[in-house]
């Protein structure tokens, strides 16, 4: 599978709300996950290690949220054994607060597998 060819099924999957199936698939066992600094201010790590961390990270984020009103994510852009897609929520937390967010993510595939993620928001 070519990268690009991954990057198609991630953005498909993601459309449909299969993150799951994206986790499924995709991600590699020894995945590393990397947060902005300014992330540990809301109790996100900024480096993570292994699909279980990963996944375990994603379900503690899934637990705060209340509704997600909308979602997007971009289709992807290609370069090399990278790719990269723009996405964001807008979403209402357990607490009440309303939250829009945005962000750029840049995946790193080997093997057919997502070997690195990178945030920036």
């Amino acid at each position: 599978m070519t990268t690009q060819e991954l990057a198609n099924c991630y953005y498909d999957l993601f459309q449909q709300r299969q993150v799951t199936e994206i986790y499924q698939q995709f991600y590699s066992a020894d995945i590393v996950c990397t947060e902005p600094e300014h992330a540990l201010a809301m109790g996100v790590p900024t480096l993570t290690k292994g699909i279980e961390a990963v996944l375990a990270k994603s379900k503690a984020r899934q637990e705060i949220i209340a509704e997600v009103h909308s979602f997007f994510c971009s289709e992807p852009v290609v370069g090399g054994n990278y790719f990269s897609v723009a996405m964001g929520r807008d979403m209402t937390l357990k607490n009440g607060q309303r939250l829009q967010l945005a962000e750029i993510a840049v995946f790193c595939v080997k093997d057919d597998k997502i070997i690195s993620e990178t945030f920036f928001y």
